[in-house]
């Protein structure tokens, strides 16, 4: 129970501080250069995901079965995530081709993207994980989130330009890694820098193979919209449309939370009766559905007055946004419940075949709707392809119908 109560905590923390200074700093930078920064950490998120190499759970799951092999488990995932984010570069190098950018935005973009490489601390709160010690990572994620916030009030405050914005993106994640690595030392174990099994490695390759295609969908599906945007209609509406999402957008992870806290007895339910383990699942997708549509039907009305209170009168075109986007938190909802049943099914390659029917339902939207609607169209792209994916979806194969009924 404490070990979730931090983690809790700190999310709840990292959600004020993050939004008050978010929006502070985007009241600064104004609706052109917050677009450019958002663009630009978009672009970023899209390829992080071939850093990450979805060693996540795997990584945490090895620990557990075997915890007298941590040094090796852990320096492996680590120097395998710094080849991840090595192998990166070159691929977001090739990807900037395609698009419009002029060298300060490229720039921009590989400056965050370094982010990517002190990531690979990220195998140290694998290890607190698997020890239920996250009061540790937690402790350092608030350390991370006092000097990063600090750090923007001051640019603010000095009025300085978007290029030390941007880098403290990079600083932000190297303050993790750093706190990650002290908290790792105070624990007096052997470094796990200095350990690597290339057998252990194709082993974790092997089955995070999946999960590495998984989290780049994912990373289209979220980010692609703002990446769209930038290339169709320009910077500025960029930053209107990111100063939108993030209000509607900021309280996705209540279903989270929830799935995670009632996830252990929904599958307890099963083992004791089918029919309590729909119940179960059913309860929880209504009261999610009311809870979303509480949140929404207020917003509609009162996007305008939200908008210009937060962000100040050059944002308020994102008004507009905001009402119809806010609608898109009722089929998240969904999609995090019936998340939770695919896992409790087994059922995992639908989450991924879901994740590749949105992303190509979003982008396809996004192309049609931004042309004719503008931006607009992208929050109406954005709430369609929420319900094609959260809803629609789970009629077509007969194995996911009965979550669809």
């Amino acid at each position: 129970m404490a070990n979730s109560s931090w983690m809790f905590a700190e999310q709840i923390l990292r959600l004020v501080a993050g939004l008050l200074v978010g929006i502070w700093v985007a009241r600064y930078l104004g609706p052109s250069q917050f677009g450019l920064f958002s663009y630009a950490i978009a672009f970023a998120a899209i390829f992080g995901s071939l850093a990450k190499l979805g060693l996540d759970r795997i990584v945490v799951r090895e620990l557990v079965r075997d915890p007298n092999k941590k040094e090796i488990y852990l320096g492996t995932a680590f120097w395998l995530k710094i080849c991840g984010a090595l192998v990166m570069f070159p691929v977001i190098a090739l990807a900037t081709q395609f698009t419009s950018n002029d060298a300060t935005t490229n720039l921009y973009i590989f400056i965050i993207a370094c982010g990517a490489i002190f990531q690979s601390f990220e195998v140290v709160d694998f290890y607190f994980q698997s020890k239920v010690l996250s009061k540790f990572v937690s402790i350092c994620k608030f350390i991370q989130l006092l000097v990063s916030s600090l750090i923007k009030l001051y640019l603010v405050f000095v009025q300085a330009e978007l290029f030390w914005f941007v880098l403290v993106s990079m600083v932000d994640q190297a303050v993790l890694a750093l706190s990650l690595f002290i908290a790792y030392k105070f624990q007096r174990v052997e470094g796990f820098y200095r350990h690597f099994d290339l057998a252990i490695a194709k082993r974790f390759l092997l089955d995070s193979g999946p999960l590495i295609l998984s989290g780049m969908v994912v990373m289209i599906y979220l980010r692609i919209d703002q990446i769209m945007i930038k290339e169709m209609l320009g910077e500025r509406e960029v930053g209107l449309y990111s100063a939108a999402i993030r209000i509607s957008e900021v309280w996705y992870f209540l279903p989270v939370v929830l799935m995670n806290s009632l996830f252990p007895s929904i599958v307890n339910a099963k083992r004791i009766n089918e029919e309590w383990y729909r119940s179960r699942f059913k309860k929880l997708y209504t009261f999610l559905i009311l809870m979303s549509v509480l949140i929404a039907l207020p917003m509609t009305f009162v996007s305008d007055w939200v908008i210009f209170t937060l962000y100040g009168d050059a944002y308020k075109e994102a008004g507009n946004i905001l009402m119809i986007h806010i609608w898109a938190g009722v089929f998240v909802s969904m999609a995090v419940v019936s998340g939770g049943w695919y896992t409790s099914e087994n059922f995992q390659r639908y989450a991924l075949y879901r994740a590749v029917f949105g992303a190509c339902i979003n982008v396809l939207l996004n192309l049609i709707l931004i042309q004719a609607y503008g931006l607009i169209g992208a929050a109406i792209a954005t709430v369609i392809a929420q319900f094609m994916m959260a809803l629609y979806f789970d009629l077509i194969f007969k194995k996911t119908r009965m979550v669809f009924i």
